[in-house]
């Protein structure tokens, strides 16, 4: 598929990871349609894609709003006139032991992570079958296949990821092809320490922390890649190899 004047959605595109690939595509020629979150600078982004000469669209939207998140899907097409790129990068990151997660939390991680994506890839999908084509990423990271302690309903949601990427990619082929990428340390938390920031490169076998744009090029060769569907792609400088 050519990422020149295709259409793409992609949650939590306002910020970090998610702005980093919704910038790539559009300097390539994506229409991009982008969700977003109160309070997160989402004007200064879609100037920014703007800029690269391509249609955007903004919309705030809470992923756990599932009619909501439906309804956002049905807009692009309305806007666009189709969607052929589906990029479900929106996260939370919720770090607490295992004996004091409320239901509500658990919930959270569960909804944001794993059941937004279903919801939206279910909705993105039909419109995708009906041209004949379409693809799907889900970002999903190292915990899906490592034990993170502190980190179980966060693990639990990206291992379910991973799951229904394989899932979705077995039924909704040959039209739709699903993938999903699996970064490591792409880019430092908000207010981080030097601890941190040791840590991170001590869990890459390259010793190094990697950029979002490792994700964004990532997610470039899934969409141009026709016979790509069903994988996980490691973008996680070996993080993976690493028991810590």
């Amino acid at each position: 598929m050519e990422i020149k004047d295709s259409v793409l959605l992609i949650t939590g595109g306002a910020i970090r990871v998610g702005k980093a690939q919704a910038l790539h595509m559009a300097r390539k020629g994506a229409q991009i349609s982008f969700s977003y979150m109160p309070g997160e600078p989402w004007g200064e982004t879609k100037s920014e894609l703007e800029a690269c000469g391509v249609k955007v669209l903004a919309t705030e939207l809470d992923v756990r709003d599932t009619e909501k998140a439906r309804q956002w899907v049905d807009d692009t097409v309305r806007a666009f006139g189709r969607v052929d790129v589906l990029i479900n990068s929106a996260s939370v990151w919720l770090k607490k032991p295992v004996l004091e997660i409320t239901e509500k939390e658990y919930d959270l991680a569960i909804d944001v992570n794993m059941k937004a994506p279903f919801i939206l890839s279910q909705v993105a999908a039909k419109y995708m079958k009906k041209q004949g084509r379409g693809v799907i990423i889900n970002i999903t990271d190292c915990s899906a296949f490592q034990v993170w302690p502190e980190y179980a309903p966060h693990g639990a949601s990206k291992a379910g990821l991973v799951a229904l990427t394989k899932s979705m990619a077995w039924e909704l082929a040959p039209e739709v092809r699903v993938n999903a990428i699996a970064p490591g340390t792409v880019l430092l938390p908000p207010n981080y320490t030097p601890e941190v920031e040791q840590w991170a490169k001590d869990m890459s076998v390259l010793g190094r922390i990697g950029e979002p744009e490792d994700v964004a090029r990532t997610s470039a060769f899934i969409i141009e890649s026709e016979y790509a569907t069903g994988a996980v792609y490691y973008m996680d400088g070996g993080m993976r190899l690493i028991a810590k």
